[in-house]
Order: structure tokens, then sequence, then C-alpha cells
């Protein structure tokens, strides 16, 4: 497998989980994933929020970590990103609003290169225009512009996720597995489990 360079979309109060895990489990099988925001750069971080399900009608929110960009949002030329990651939280809400993000996020769609969305990532998407006729999941209180958008709203269970072409989507934090390994087989990512792991691990 040759990886590949993936480009993640994020910003202030983006979701802890949904961040810091695709960040590092696409580096972990090889790919090259470039962490950008407008208006910051190669060393600057954003706030995450961390949203959990505590029993209220909806999550509660709480302050996360500090997640370091590695690259410069105005540097970004989507053109030499072979795929996109958008994680959900507060971050999608405002970042629909700047133009150039907009362009970046259409091209991927145009291109019909792979699109990993979650939770409220589905905003951003909405924003730009690329649900016409496409099934996405999202956090079930983004339905509504999921529909408005022109889309289809997946109503898969909170650790499912969904693949409708070029796109992978999830409602939450709880489908990691199957959104990412659902991104990965878009991806065309292979992991194999060799005879030699199988026999340490019988070992252990």
């Amino acid at each position: 497998m040759t990886g590949k360079r993936i480009l993640m979309i994020v910003g202030d109060f983006v979701e802890d989980y949904e961040t810091m895990v695709p960040f590092q489990a696409l580096l972990a099988v090889g790919h090259t994933v470039h962490a950008v925001c407008p208006d910051k750069k190669a060393g600057d971080s954003v706030a995450t929020a961390i949203h959990d399900f505590e029993g209220q009608q909806t999550y509660s929110e709480k302050r996360g970590h500090n997640f370091a960009l590695n690259a410069t949002f105005a540097d970004i030329d989507p053109a030499r990103y072979d795929a996109l990651v958008i994680p959900g939280g507060r971050a999608p809400e405002y970042l629909r609003m700047n133009a150039r993000t907009i362009e970046i996020v259409k091209h991927f769609f145009e291109a019909d290169k792979p699109v990993a969305a979650i939770c409220h990532g589905a905003q951003l998407l909405a924003g730009a225009r690329v649900l016409e006729g496409r099934t996405c999941s999202a956090y079930p209180a983004c339905r509504a512009e999921v529909e408005l958008a022109g889309g289809t709203y997946a109503d898969i269970a909170i650790d499912a996720a969904v693949t409708d072409g070029n796109l992978v989507s999830a409602p939450a934090w709880p489908a990691h597995p199957a959104w990412i390994g659902q991104f990965l087989a878009v991806l065309g990512t292979t992991i194999s489990h060799g005879e030699a792991n199988i026999g340490a691990r019988k070992a252990a």
C-alpha cells in the first residue's frame, strides 16, 4: 500500500475524539495527515471540546486538549491531497462561513476523492452544497441540515457508519471503528494480520 496524503480541516472547539483518533489512526497505518485551520499556521493549535452522552436531552460539552496543527491553511493546495477528513464538534458551524474552506471541500467532491465526515461535520458539507442526492449520516440534530441541503439522512446506530460513493459518514465518535474502517476501505488501505503476529499473540 502506498500511503495517501490526507487533509483534515479543524477549528476551535472541534470534537476532541473525532480529531485525535482519526489523525493518529491514519498516521499509524502509513498515511500522511495535514491538519489545518483557517487563519492559523503549522505549530499553532486549536482548542478541542469533549462531547459526551450523559442522560440529558442533548450531549454535554467540556473543554478538551489543545490539538497542534502540522500544516498552514494558507499554503494548502487541495489538488495535492488524496482525501479529506472533517471532524465534528462546534467548529463546522463557523468553518462553513469561510469561503476558502468551502472551495476546498468542493474540490474533493468535484474530483470524486474520498471524504470522511462525522457528527457535525455534515454542517460543513451542507454549507458547501455537496450533499445533493447523497446519503449522509450525522449527529441526529443535524438531520435537518442534511435534508435541506438535498441529501438523504442515514438514520443509523450511533456506532455505525455509511459509505455512499466517495463519502463515508457517521453519527458520532462511538462509530470510530466502523467509520475509520470504511474510510480505509475507500482509500484502498489493506491491513494484514500475518501468521507471525498470530504466533506472537498465542505465545503471549
